[in-house]
């Protein structure tokens, strides 16, 4: 039977729950175990698909197209297994699943209750996932702080998976200890209370993963042993660290991965994190900056730059650069600010790269065109990404098809050259309000065009990527675009729709209408990322 490992967290949010949980899912891995991992959200949100990035974060998708949160992506990236429909769950879905099922009489007529069937429903969500790899671990991360009234249900169904499986459960509380600047000493009591109020929901942790600003000391360990009735060696330290992919590695040192295994009577099969160690090493000993800037508009939130819309797109930057024993510098640049003053697009000289990335609505647009046409022009390193083409492809149809009103459905309908448009089933869903879930999600073939730059990179004819998008480039104008230039490097021959867009005469003028950056891992870097980031070093060097 598979051994099933719950972490919560402590304090606050943001601490680091999901890259922690990955963590311990590539050490296990490293053992020789097979592991998966689930993200359990407290939101009535049935999917992530509607909720705001610049609230929640990055809206993951998976190769089944569910739309999950940003969490799911770490797992995919350090445990290098994709993830799939039931590894994600929400309130509002669990509730959605319950009902449905007492709506088909599944119940047989007994009154349904939120203890235990919802409870129960999480429980039997658990187990088919891990069942359906063969899991020997599987990790369930609980989202928010406990104590949250949203997340009280999840943990009794830890609690009574624990009381049915008492062997093959264990509790793991991420919790912050904070060192007040004006004290100047890591502080334990918020950790105690985390632990006081997890023991209410009947859940004693295991291990405690202690977050701060830096390393726990003894007499911080002592402490919290005595205080939260725990072995000093199950507290294990987490300070911050430059990148993520150093996390397992000092888990590691601090004996995590033997730590679990003995709690569950287990030995390691074999223990290698060799590349892992190896990845960290070329993370720290890579002086050479690689200067990439990227142009949106969902990391503002008031005086603070929140980068968690765009994380699959900074890992998969990272992931390229790394390969290349390079340092990725990575500059936000707001869409708007080239809008409000259009002078200021100069400053794209002083980037090796720009990617414009996905989006929704029209806010920012015009912004992203000026980026994409001064890139066009100046010969500026360029990889559009979903929107980024639609965007790439209106600036050309603009200022090299002289068609000035080109434009995308999305933001204006009654133009008369409309290049971006939906799909008839979709302007079906869009009519009746259908939006959740609704786009075209999850892998899709590609044909790649012989003697492109896509065919030479991906190094293969057939692909397959994933997509989140309701438009498309609108066929009727595909021969004019190909009459002045734009090269369609890939293309969907089952519903024939344009994927890759390409420029010839540019060093890299590249952008597709999926999401290249959901299949990029630390170890192997995604090929359009890596030509791009290729690209972008031939830039530096010559300007140097």
């Amino acid at each position: 039977m598979a051994k099933y490992i719950f972490v919560a967290g402590g304090v606050m949010s943001g601490i680091g729950k999901g890259v922690a949980t990955a963590s311990i899912g590539r050490i296990l891995k490293s053992k020789g175990f097979k592991v998966t991992a689930i993200k359990i959200d407290p939101y009535i949100n049935v999917d992530a698909g509607t909720m705001n990035p610049i609230e929640h974060g990055e809206v993951f998708v998976t190769e089944d197209g569910i739309e999950c949160d940003q969490d799911i992506g770490n797992y995919e990236r350090f445990l290098d297994e994709n993830i799939y429909n039931d590894n994600y769950m929400t309130t509002g879905k669990v509730y959605q699943t319950v009902i449905n099922k007492e709506r088909n009489l599944e119940y047989n007529g007994k009154c349904v209750e939120v203890i235990p069937d919802i409870p129960n429903e999480v429980i039997s969500i658990i187990k088919r996932a891990g069942a359906k790899v063969n899991a020997d671990f599987v990790l369930i991360e609980i989202g928010g702080t406990v104590g949250e009234y949203q997340n009280i249900l999840f943990l009794e169904a830890a609690r009574m998976l624990k009381i049915s499986h008492p062997k093959d459960v264990l509790f793991i509380l991420v919790s912050y200890m904070p060192v007040p600047e004006i004290i100047g000493e890591m502080k334990t009591k918020p950790t105690q209370y985390a632990v006081r109020t997890l023991n209410s929901a009947g859940i004693q942790p295991d291990i405690i993963l202690a977050r701060s600003i830096m390393a726990l000391d003894e007499r911080r360990k002592q402490k919290l042993s005595n205080f939260c009735n725990i072995m000093p060696e199950d507290i294990i330290s987490a300070p911050d660290v430059k990148s993520i992919y150093e996390v397992p590695v000092n888990f590691e040192k601090e004996n995590l991965g033997n730590r679990i295994l003995k709690k569950f009577n287990l030995k390691s099969k074999k223990s290698d994190l060799k590349e892992w160690e190896a990845l960290v090493k070329i993370i720290k000993n890579s002086p050479k900056p690689i200067e990439i800037g990227i142009v949106g508009k969902y990391f503002e939130s008031g005086k603070f730059t929140l980068t968690d819309s765009y994380i699959s797109v900074i890992e998969a930057v990272k992931h390229a650069t790394f390969a290349q024993h390079k340092k990725p510098n990575i500059t936000w640049i707001s869409a708007e600010d080239f809008e409000k003053n259009p002078a200021s697009l100069k400053n794209l000289n002083n980037f090796d790269g720009v990617i414009v990335p996905g989006g929704f609505g029209n806010r920012g647009v015009e912004g992203k065109i000026k980026a994409i046409k001064y890139c066009r022009k100046n010969k500026i390193p360029f990889l559009g990404l979903c929107l980024g083409m639609q965007l790439a492809v209106i600036e050309f149809a603009r200022n090299v098809c002289g068609l000035k009103d080109a434009t995308s459905a999305e933001f204006n309908k009654k133009s008369k050259n409309i290049l971006i448009d939906v799909m008839d089933e979709q302007k079906a869903l869009l009519e009746k309000k259908n939006y959740g879930g609704t786009m075209r999600l999850g892998s899709y073939r590609c044909e790649l065009t012989p003697n492109t730059k896509s065919f030479k990179v991906y190094g293969q004819k057939n692909i397959t990527e994933r997509h989140r998008h309701r438009y498309e480039l609108n066929n009727q104008y595909r021969k004019s675009l190909q009459a002045k230039g734009m090269v369609m490097a890939g293309l969907n021959t089952e519903k024939d729709l344009v994927e890759i867009i390409e420029l010839k005469d540019h060093p890299f003028f590249v952008a597709t209408q999926f999401h290249p950056e959901f299949k990029s891992r630390p170890l192997k870097p995604h090929p359009l990322f890596s030509e791009f980031i290729k690209s972008s070093t031939k830039k530096r060097k010559k300007a140097s």
